[in-house]
């Protein structure tokens, strides 16, 4: 087993793949090639949308804390509505009762009662 067989062995075990650089390009005429920019672009592209998802998911969370604290304005002003109805009501009763009460003082007094001036005339 000498040197030659050897490598006839490895020749048989691997499949040839020629490369871009092997192929003979001497009748195209080279140009340099333009450097991508899709990396970059794509980059900035999601940089972009970054930023947009940033402010759009900041904004969201503005406009909930608004409507959270809105609710709680209503919540709070629903209550006192509430209260201040309960407290007219008592009012009002009070006002009856003390309304009743004076009417009573006054027919039961004779300064407030109706003199017939016929009566005294004579």
């Amino acid at each position: 087993m000498d040197g030659s067989s050897k490598e006839e062995e490895e020749d048989n075990t691997f499949t040839s793949i020629p490369l871009t650089d092997d192929i003979d390009h001497s009748s195209r005429i080279l140009y340099p090639r333009p450097k991508s920019l899709l990396p970059e672009m794509m980059n900035a592209d999601m940089d972009a949308v970054d930023a947009e998802n940033q402010v759009e998911l900041e904004e969201k969370t503005r406009l909930i804390n608004q409507v959270l604290e809105l609710q709680h304005t209503l919540e709070d002003l629903s209550a006192r509505v509430d209260a201040v109805k309960e407290e007219n009501l008592k009012l009002k009763s009070e006002n009856q009762v003390l309304g009743q009460y004076i009417e009573n003082l006054m027919s039961a007094s004779s300064v407030f009662q109706t003199t017939d001036t016929k009566s005294k005339r004579k």
